[in-house]
């Protein structure tokens, strides 16, 4: 099983790995920063360096228990060791999205104990759907004030890893209103918003609030009868 860098320290941006493997047309490598996608966050690109080329890493996702990682041109051979190199710009506003996202799930629950039906993001910009019957302008604004007031209170990020019995003693650990977790997990990611959320996540974040930035409520739609989106975006 490849050794996933991002779970430890998402701030790596560039490590030694070796190709151990190939598979659906994606090399598999011995260890990886690269985020495979999942839970509405996208995948990450970069590059992988070798003595013999350079090749563009154009997409990560998981193949059955692997991480494949497609690259442009040939790939190459089993037992090359390379160097990975994130684009770490968009990783990095993947990062403030995502946190973002949870300071707004966070804030809605909190005080409006709406559950999320839905939510995806590309960097910078992001949409989350809730659990609303109505949403007015007046509402929306009063989100937006609330969620900046999150960031502007620099709250730290914690992520910890629990025994599956152990996690879902948590209240409210699931927001989204089906339980995504397959039964087979036994151990449990969680993102912790220290004071404000607290919930399960596989995905990538920034180590304090502060580091998101100006938050902008830049629309909101109907969904359907008890489902409004909002999208959220942020300064580059």
């Amino acid at each position: 099983m490849t050794e996933l860098l991002y779970l430890s320290d998402p701030y790596i941006q560039r490590f030694e790995a070796t190709i151990v493997d190939h598979i659906g047309g994606a090399v598999v490598l011995d260890k990886t920063a690269f985020y495979p996608g999942g839970g509405g966050q996208p995948s990450d690109q970069g590059q992988l360096f070798a003595d013999e080329g350079l090749w563009q890493v154009i997409k990560v996702k998981r193949i059955g228990g692997e991480i494949g990682h497609y690259l442009d041109g040939e790939s190459p051979s089993v037992g090359t060791q390379v160097v990975g190199q994130l684009d770490w710009p968009r990783r990095y506003n993947l990062m403030r999205i995502h946190t973002a996202l949870h300071i707004l799930c966070g804030v809605i629950w909190r005080d409006y104990k709406s559950s999320v039906t839905g939510g995806n993001m590309e960097p910078l910009n992001g949409r989350m759907d809730f659990e609303f019957e109505t949403m007015r302008q007046e509402l929306v604004s009063e989100i937006e004030e609330a969620i900046n007031r999150e960031v502007a209170a620099e709250r730290d990020i914690l992520v910890r890893t629990l025994p599956r019995e152990e996690a879902f003693q948590i209240p409210d650990l699931i927001r989204t209103k089906i339980n995504l977790l397959p039964v087979g997990i036994k151990e449990v990611r969680t993102v912790e918003i220290v004071g404000l959320d607290l919930q399960a996540d596989g995905g990538t974040h920034v180590a304090n609030t502060r580091e998101v930035g100006n938050i902008r409520v830049v629309d909101y739609k109907s969904k359907g009868k008890i489902n409004k989106r909002i999208y959220i975006e942020l300064d580059a």
